[in-house]
């Protein structure tokens, strides 16, 4: 058997090649859209992708079943419950795939979404215990997921978590202690709150160790996994919904159109929007006006995802040759409006210093020392409500980064904001997202709440 996890950092997304080499058929489950390295460690393995298997309609990315169908020719299979706009093979619930020795079965296990699988993995039709369990979103290492990302749009987290609980309990702490647990995501994904930086696990570790599977009953069960959930970024329904449709491809070898000053302008008064894809010094020290800074060394699709609206032209700033890799990372969340990057953008603002703009950070220590005489300070803490138990800054309001679009109108565009997150990335993108909305004075804190929290203490001692 060959048996490939591919672990994508940025959206803390698993997704996985199972290859019978005697039989050389093969499925891929859970890809992304950029499907080049599964195609090509197929063929190098000499197995050929037959089956592409996607556990639910995922939420948190666009899944790249379209694609890697395109590419192979493969047949694209779901649940039996899910519908889709295109071709797809419906997956009963005990259903077993031979591809040759190794033997799939397919175990439905609703409660993330209606249509949940998981498939259970045999190296050989007789084994006394299977090998391991692909669990989607279903099960993760130290959590479960979550019942309530569906809650808007026909079901209520209350059917969902009562589907969940028993998924578990009656589909998955059924197999064996030593059955391998392979989940779809790990730690930062906001499809949980307590994922382990792990990416695999067993039965018999999740079943002493997950604080969700020791609930007493189904009550205790739902009270556990809905406390202190992060906020959804905004592109996951638009995600639910385009991966159940028939829609462009991504093309991942094809870079965007690059632009001059001039076009630039002409795209951003079209209604397109700028992505600074520098990091927060660097954003800092000079961006073009009403950037609004991402960094590609950081959560990149994810918080673009959530601060700009999925239905807009994008214009990129990135360094010289991450053009193709930014509008890819995009792409993994189906934001496809890519309209072009500006070519050469330092030299373009060393040549135009009169639409260069500057962002105020500060240090924790500066923010210390300067904080009460701020007249009317507008201090905003951006983290998720599971983080604020570590402590916040008093006086702080709380309005996740996620969340700022939607709830801007709360703040005062005129008082001198600062605004600060848990280590200085989220807050580059808020105090951004506030100055493009016309808010005249923002800073951000250099290391956020960690940062605060060693100078407070260095103070005190």
């Amino acid at each position: 058997m060959k048996f490939t996890q591919y672990y994508l950092d940025c959206l803390s997304q698993a997704s996985y090649l199972i290859g019978d080499e005697s039989s050389g058929r093969a499925v891929v489950v859970d890809p992304r859209r950029d499907t080049g390295e599964y195609v090509r460690d197929a063929a190098e393995a000499g197995l050929t992708i037959e089956l592409i298997i996607e556990t639910h309609f995922h939420a948190d990315f666009l899944s790249g079943h379209l694609e890697l169908a395109a590419a192979t020719g493969a047949e694209i299979a779901f649940s039996s419950v899910a519908e889709t706009e295109f071709s797809s093979r419906k997956l009963a619930d005990g259903e077993r795939i031979e591809l040759g020795e190794i033997v799939l079965e397919i175990r439905h296990t609703p409660g993330h979404t209606p249509e949940s699988v998981s498939i259970v993995v045999w190296e050989h039709a007789d084994d006394a215990e299977p090998y391991g369990v692909l669990t989607g979103d279903t099960l993760f290492i130290g959590d479960v997921g979550r019942p309530d990302l569906l809650s808007s749009i026909g079901f209520t987290r209350e059917e969902l978590a009562a589907q969940l609980y028993d998924s578990l309990h009656d589909k998955l702490l059924t197999l064996p202690d030593a059955t391998k647990v392979y989940p779809a995501h790990g730690a930062g994904s906001a499809c949980g709150k307590n994922l382990s930086t792990d990416t695999w696990s067993t039965i018999g570790v999740q079943r002493t160790t997950n604080y969700a599977l020791l609930a007493d009953d189904k009550q205790a069960f739902f009270d556990l996994v809905t406390e202190g959930q992060p906020p959804a970024p905004s592109y996951f329904i638009y995600d639910a919904v385009l991966n159940r449709q028939d829609r462009g491809l991504l093309d991942e070898h094809a870079s965007p159109e690059a632009v001059d000053l001039d076009g630039f302008d002409r795209l951003v008064e079209g209604g397109a929007m700028v992505i600074d894809g520098r990091d927060p010094d660097e954003f800092a020290h000079g961006h073009l006006a009403d950037s609004i800074n991402v960094g590609l060394n950081g959560r990149y699709a994810e918080f673009a995802g959530s601060v700009i609206p999925s239905d807009v032209d994008i214009l990129l700033v990135v360094g010289d040759g991450f053009e193709t890799e930014a509008k890819n990372r995009l792409g993994r969340i189906g934001f496809d409006r890519v309209v072009g990057f500006l070519e050469h953008p330092l030299a373009v603002m060393a040549a135009h210093p009169d639409r260069v703009e500057r962002a105020s950070r500060l240090t924790a220590v500066q923010f210390s020392e300067q904080r009460d005489g701020i007249e009317g300070l507008q201090l905003v803490d951006i983290r998720n409500p599971g983080e604020l138990e570590h402590g916040t800054i008093e006086g702080a309001a709380t309005v996740p980064v996620g969340q700022l679009p939607a709830r801007i109108s709360e703040l005062d565009p005129a008082a001198p904001t600062v605004v600060y997150c848990a280590g200085g990335y989220r807050s580059s993108v808020a105090a951004s997202v506030l100055r493009q909305a016309g808010f005249s004075d923002v800073s951000d804190i250099i290391g956020g709440y960690g940062a605060w929290q060693e100078a407070m203490a260095s103070t005190s001692s």
